[in-house]
C-alpha cells in the first residue's frame, strides 16, 4: 500500500499519456464507420451510424490488394537486406580489428545527422538511370541499409560474451563462420528488434515510394492511399478506412512482436 500511494502519480501521468497516443487511432476507427455527413459536422459526431461500406469503397477505388503485396513484398525486401548488411557491417565493427575502424564508424554514426530529404535527388538518379522507375526494386534498394541499423547491431554485438568467440577462433573457425555459426543465432533478440523496427519505417515510408513511382499499380499503400484525399473534397471516412485496413497487418505484428521488441532493446542498450 505505501508503495502504491508513491506510485500513483506516476500511473496517472502514463494514463493521461496512454490515452493521448490511443485517442487519434479510436477517432480514426470511428470516422471509418460514419458517414460524410458525420465526418464534418460541428460538434463532432461520437457514435458513428457504422458505414460498413466505406472499407468496401477503398477497394473500389483503389488497386488495394495490388498495393498491399507491393508494400509486403517491398517491406519483406528491406527487412531481410538490412538484417543481412547491417549485421555484418555492426560485427566487423565490434568485434574485428582494422585500421581506420573508429574513423568509419564515427563517418557512419554521422550520416544519421543528415536529413533524409537530402539524400533524394542523387538517389532518384540512380534508380533513374538503372531503369527501376515504378519498379519493386526501385522501392526496395534505398532501404537495404542504414546506419541506425549497423549501430544498433554493434551495440548488441559488444554485449556479447568474448569468450564464445575466442573458443570457436581456438578451434579454427574463421571470423565469417564465427559471425554466422556463433555470433548470430546468439545475437536474435537484436535481429528481432532491428526486424520489428525496419517493418514499422518501411510499411509507413512515404515520401519516397510518391518520388520514384507514379503509376498506382506499382505503388505500395502508404503512396496509394493518398489518391484517396481529393483536391477540392476528401472523403474522409474512405480515407480513415483505407488507413485503418493498411495499419491492420503492422499493428497485429507489433502486438505478437512486441516482448522481443523491448527485449532486443534493452539488450542493445545494457553494454
Amino acid at each position: 500500500m505505501r508503495n502504491g500511494g508513491r506510485l500513483w502519480p506516476v500511473h496517472l501521468v502514463l494514463a493521461i499519456g496512454a490515452a493521448a497516443m490511443v485517442m487519434p487511432f479510436f477517432w480514426q476507427v470511428l470516422t471509418s464507420l460514419k458517414t460524410f455527413t458525420e465526418a464534418t459536422r460541428t460538434p463532432p459526431v461520437w457514435i458513428p451510424s457504422f458505414e460498413w461500406g466505406n472499407f468496401a469503397k477503398v477497394l473500389d477505388e483503389t488497386p488495394f490488394l495490388q498495393q498491399l503485396g507491393n508494400t509486403v513484398v517491398m517491406t519483406t525486401g528491406r527487412t531481410l537486406a538490412q538484417l543481412l548488411f547491417c549485421s555484418l557491417a555492426a560485427y566487423a565493427f565490434a568485434r574485428l580489428r582494422f585500421p581506420g575502424r573508429d574513423v568509419i564508424f564515427v563517418a557512419l554514426l554521422s550520416v544519421l545527422m543528415v536529413p533524409g530529404q537530402l539524400f533524394l535527388i542523387p538517389q532518384y538518379q540512380i534508380v533513374q538511370s538503372l531503369g527501376w522507375l515504378n519498379t519493386l526494386p526501385g522501392l526496395i534498394a534505398p532501404g537495404m541499409f542504414s546506419a541506425f541499423g549497423t549501430f544498433m547491431m554493434r551495440q548488441f554485438f559488444m554485449t556479447l560474451p568474448a569468450e564464445v568467440e575466442e573458443a570457436a577462433r581456438l578451434d579454427g573457425a574463421n571470423p565469417l563462420r564465427i559471425f554466422w555459426s556463433v555470433m548470430l543465432p546468439l545475437a536474435r533478440p537484436g535481429l528481432l528488434a532491428l526486424g520489428v523496427l525496419t517493418v514499422l519505417w518501411s510499411w509507413n515510408d512515404l515520401m519516397w515510394p510518391l518520388i520514384v513511382n507514379t503509376d498506382p499499380e506499382s505503388m505500395p499503400l502508404s503512396a496509394g492511399l493518398s489518391a484517396l484525399q481529393g483536391e477540392h473534397m476528401t472523403d474522409y471516412p474512405v480515407l480513415m478506412a483505407g488507413s485503418l485496413m493498411a495499419s491492420a497487418p503492422i499493428i497485429v505484428l507489433f502486438i505478437i512482436m512486441q516482448k522481443q521488441l523491448i527485449q532486443g532493446i534493452a539488450f542493445t542498450g545494457s553494454k
